[in-house]
């Protein structure tokens, strides 16, 4: 009988022992929580992000319709910079404009032509001193060497008295604004004078 309850007690042992290593592979319930914790923090890490993602990509839509706006912005002020880049010196010149009105007005029929002439200078001395104001500077080229960087010749004269290639007449004169050539002067420039032909020698000379 001993034999027997041994027998049944060892055939009945190997199930409990099953038993038992089934029940330490189930986590225990502290972890359990554990994990339900992390994962719940995740979730809200997830849920920040998201919610800064959104927020980063409604900036960036800001700043690309501000920064379209600003290149419109700038278009126009550039638009109006160029139309009225000349006002100061349009403005300046209007004077001008006004006293040469005045000195025609008084300009009679039988005017004195010397008075026609001094109220003609003194309105052009008004004109290049605006210019000047501007950064216009007025350069004779008369007597000098020709120089084809500033001088654009137009014709050649003899003169026995000058060095060929120099300016002895303007048409008009060189112009620079803030040291940079504005226009050049249109002149002309002597050439040496040509040797005259020799007489020939009339037929029925001496005998």
């Amino acid at each position: 009988m001993e034999e027997q309850e041994k027998e049944v007690t060892g055939i009945g042992a190997a199930p409990r022992e099953k038993e038992g290593k089934t029940q330490e592979a189930l986590p225990p319930a502290s972890a359990l929580a554990q994990t339900e914790i992390e994962f719940k923090k995740l979730a809200e890490q997830l849920e920040e992000k998201i919610k800064e993602a959104a927020a980063n990509y409604d900036k960036f839509l800001r700043a690309c319709a501000d920064f379209e706006n600003y290149k419109k912005r700038v278009e126009k002020e550039k638009g109006e910079l160029v139309s009225f880049s000349n006002e100061r010196l349009i403005r300046e010149l209007l004077p001008v404009a006004d006293n040469m009105e005045r000195a025609i007005d008084h300009i009679e029929d039988e005017a004195d032509l010397a008075a026609v002439k001094e109220g003609i200078k003194l309105v052009l001395d008004n004109l290049m001193a605006v210019l000047k104001k501007f950064g216009v500077e007025e350069v004779s080229a008369m007597g000098e060497k020709f120089d084809p960087t500033k001088h654009e010749a137009v014709s050649q004269d003899e003169a026995a008295e000058c060095n060929p290639g120099t300016v002895i007449k303007e048409f008009h004169k060189c112009y620079y604004l803030n040291g940079r050539l504005l226009r050049p002067a249109m002149v002309v420039i002597s050439k040496p004078p040509e040797a005259a032909p020799e007489m020939e020698e009339m037929p029925g000379g001496e005998d």
